[in-house]
């Protein structure tokens, strides 16, 4: 049974009206209907669902937008879904639905399970999310965290509504910071060798994580290059250190639970001559030019030296200024790499292109989406997403840097501290773009100011009412067959049916995450459904007692209320499994 988004079933039987009204001559013909939209109301006390219609086509109706509302409630009435139908405000229609339509939603939930929500909507298309991708020059500290954890959930939100996902991590192997790596570990390789190397010299990376790796390479090579010049051991310890931070990397991630399909190399890039050609596309589209840029904006003449280089038309795209790709020194920028590895991805099959991005690369993406629109025709889409940094405190108080890592926190360190469920459901409830704080203790609270908490506690219960009913009744008086053909008929207290139709929205919050790219709305979604069942709870055990789940004289009452917690366990399961994280049976 596939799952019904009410939102899109509404709205078309909203359209259907409109047509009809058309074809009466009530509405001219032509009419566009793509701003008719069918939200949830502002108030849930207006009604279930609202619709613009009225206010969006009043002006080329010559009604006004309250008669024309008037039209279409007549006709909603008529719906056997709709109870109530009424004009709102200066033409708003809000609508209320029967209660047997909100337990035909609870029904599909049953039988779906933690499926319930996933849709064919992306008809398999191929979708590439490229995250992470730290330079591999030491361990990652908690930013790159959540990147990898905004991915990683974007990248389930796409594979639940049917697209053919590719998760991507591109290495920048090539280039300055490599080669620094390389001499940082020859710094650490001369140490561990017990040379007298004094302090670490001023550019290299401190970090004590190269010691270990140091060690591995004297287990290698021995004392090899201890007195050979930087010209014989650059490239192999480039190559050794490269290979030791992309495993050391690896582990953190699967530590996070997250693992990437594809790791693409751009030193292999630049050496199987992929920049070289993206060099003769341009110059074939007439794209790039050689002059030199003017100074950026607040430094003095006299301070620049003006060069000429290889310039991208940039502008052509959107851009601020042109880009150069290739230096004054005829070797390539970023600039020209990343537009050869985004060419490489198109060629792969991905016109759809995600990239999770650090807030510092906000003043790259232009020329990135300008690049590939020329490099493509248009055909390929770029679309990136910033993360804000993470501010990581304990108790209240801002996190020393690690001794390990030497200029940072290591993900590593916080993974260990605090689980790594608790780390990737902390990433997701803010925006990907909005500033985190991160607080080690406070994480790790039991209380309902804690999301992870609140969430898991959630689910917990629904766990104890299941073992509670077992205590009481015969498994197969309880079994999911008898729970799916209970009488729904029962539930009838607005706590209950207000907790259906928060996850009879399930589907709808998947399509708009992965469409916004914003999977932070899972987290917030669970946390409403949480806030919904722990007010049917305390309903139950407080106001109103023949609210509560278990009925040992009422078996009827009794598994059509058990319906209700199974499939509240079932879509919490399915939003933390999208989240990359295990539900929880009991709290510990």
């Amino acid at each position: 049974m596939a799952a019904l988004n009410y939102f899109e079933y509404m709205r078309d039987f909203v359209v259907e009206i409109l047509k009809d009204l058309v074809a009466s001559g009530t509405l001219p013909e032509d009419q566009d209907f793509k701003q008719v939209l069918v939200e949830p109301t502002r108030d849930i006390t207006h009604g279930d669902l609202a619709t613009n219609a009225a206010m969006v086509l009043a002006n080329s109706s010559g009604l006004k937008p309250q008669d024309l509302a008037g039209q279409i409630v007549v006709e909603l009435l008529k719906l056997d879904c709709v109870f109530s139908a009424e004009v709102a405000g200066p033409g708003f229609i809000n609508i209320v639905l029967v209660d047997n339509f909100w337990h035909a939603r609870l029904a599909e939930v049953l039988e779906a399970g933690i499926a319930y929500g996933g849709s064919t909507l992306g008809n398999n298309r191929p979708v590439n999310i490229e995250y992470v991708s730290a330079n591999p020059t030491g361990p990652m500290h908690v930013g790159h965290g959540r990147g990898a954890v905004i991915g990683d959930v974007l990248a389930n939100l796409f594979a639940k509504i049917g697209y053919d996902v590719t998760k991507e991590y591109y290495i920048n192997d090539a280039g300055a910071q490599v080669n620094m790596l390389a001499r940082s570990l020859h710094f650490r390789y001369l140490e561990v060798l017990g040379a007298d190397v004094g302090g670490i010299p001023e550019g290299l990376y401190p970090g004590e994580y190269l010691v270990d790796v140091g060690k591995k390479l004297v287990k290698r090579d021995g004392d090899r290059w201890q007195n050979e010049k930087e010209c014989s051991w650059l490239k192999p310890l480039r190559l050794f250190a490269i290979d030791s931070m992309m495993s050391l990397i690896r582990e953190d991630l699967l530590a996070l639970g997250v693992v990437h399909d594809v790791f693409s190399s751009e030193r292999n890039l630049v050496e199987s001559e992929g920049v070289d050609e993206i060099m003769t596309i341009l110059e074939d589209k007439k794209l790039i030019y050689e002059d030199a840029l003017p100074p950026p904006k607040g430094m003095q003449l006299d301070d620049w030296e003006k060069r000429p280089q290889t310039l991208f038309r940039a502008t052509l795209f959107g851009d601020d200024v042109d880009r150069p790709i290739k230096k004054s020194d005829d070797t390539w920028t970023y600039f020209a790499t990343d537009m050869a590895y985004h060419l490489d991805k198109f060629r792969r099959g991905f016109r759809i292109m995600i990239n999770i991005w650090g807030a510092d690369h906000g003043g790259y993406i232009k020329r990135m989406q300008g690049a590939v629109k020329a490099m493509t025709e248009t055909a390929g889409e770029l679309d990136v997403q910033l993360c804000q940094m993470v501010n990581l405190m304990d108790n209240g108080e801002p996190v020393k840097m690690s001794k390990r890592a030497g200029t940072f926190v290591t993900l590593r360190e916080v993974i260990d501290k605090v689980g790594k469920d608790v780390v990737r459901f902390i990433m997701l409830t803010r925006k990907n773009d909005a500033q985190l704080d991160f607080d080690l203790t406070k994480v790790l609270e039991q209380s309902r100011d804690n999301p992870v908490f609140y969430v898991q506690y959630s689910h917990a219960r629904c766990s104890s009412v299941m073992r509670q009913a077992a205590e009481i009744f015969k498994a197969e008086e309880i079994s999911i067959e008898a729970l799916r053909n209970s009488d729904f008929g029962y539930l009838i207290d607005p706590a209950e049916l207000a907790l259906i139709k928060i996850m009879a929205a399930w589907p709808q919050t998947l399509k708009g995450a992965a469409e916004a790219r914003e999977p932070h709305r899972i987290a917030y979604y669970l946390h409403d459904l949480s806030a919904a069942f722990h007010a049917l709870w305390s309903k139950g055990s407080k106001e109103n007692t023949s609210l509560r789940f278990l009925s040992e004289d009422n078996l009827p009452l009794t598994l059509a209320r058990l319906a209700l917690v199974k499939a509240l366990a079932m879509v919490i399961a399915s939003g933390l499994e999208l989240m990359g994280i295990e539900p929880v049976q009991e709290m510990r």
